[in-house]
């Protein structure tokens, strides 16, 4: 079931609703209508994809199963072709690895049926605030290419095999290439403990990477007494 809003209004959106389920569309629809907005609603995939080529959408609520076209694949294809409009996936699966599977594709959020319309309406608010910024499906840097989805690296068009925690250090480095990553976020976003400032599991995986990456470890570097930052 979907919680109607308690009076709270959003900023006006162009929002497009891809929902096979007739009453929980219209719910959707209503709740989001009666907030100000202009809400255009897919019943299935191919009809979705065909409304985000003919209209500019600011936000995009979609199911994960649907008819025709799955909104995983929809959401896949829509980032491949450039369109970056944030993408809220909806689903009854709440397994770690279809949480995944659904921002891998390249979705911003990630809710659970059945949830709270006030909740919906929260983050459909922080993804107007954030707009549509390109967040690829595959990361890149030079002739490193890293597909998060198929867990795979290549360097120079050759596979690279790396360990989980490599991958995960290296997919966030790539995520943030310009930018100075100490050694407790780096910690804290690939290991999920707190940092010890006496550790220095960072700087061991770092020299694997570096290893394995050959010429192009030389694109990870050392910022002195702060931590890493990897560079185009």
């Amino acid at each position: 079931m979907v919680l109607l809003p308690t009076g709270q209004y959003l900023c006006d959106m162009r929002i497009l609703v891809v929902e096979d389920e007739d009453k929980l569309r219209g719910l959707i629809v209503r709740a989001l209508t009666e907030e100000g907005h202009v809400v255009d609603a897919a019943a299935d995939g191919e009809e979705a994809a065909y409304l985000l080529k003919e209209v500019s959408f600011e936000a995009v609520v979609l199911d994960w199963m649907l008819p025709k076209l799955s909104g995983v694949d929809l959401c896949r294809k829509m980032r491949e072709s450039g369109d970056w409009t944030p993408v809220i996936m909806l689903t009854a699966r709440d397994d770690l690895e279809d949480r995944v599977g659904g921002l891998d594709a390249g979705a911003d959020d990630y809710m659970v049926k059945p949830f709270a319309f006030t909740e919906l309406s929260a983050r459909l608010r922080a993804l107007g605030r954030r707009g549509a910024t390109p967040r690829p499906t595959v990361l890149g840097s030079g002739p490193v290419v890293l597909d998060p989805a198929g867990h795979t690296l290549t360097v120079d068009a050759q596979v690279v095999d790396l360990t989980a925690k490599e991958f995960a250090l290296l997919e966030h480095l790539l995520r943030h290439k310009g930018e100075v990553l100490s050694r407790a976020t780096l910690i804290e976003s690939v290991w999920d403990f707190a940092y010890d400032g006496g550790s220095n599991v960072v700087d061991v995986y770092i020299g694997y990477l570096r290893k394995k990456l050959g010429d192009e470890g030389q694109r990870i570097e050392s910022v002195r007494g702060v931590g890493y930052r990897l560079v185009e």
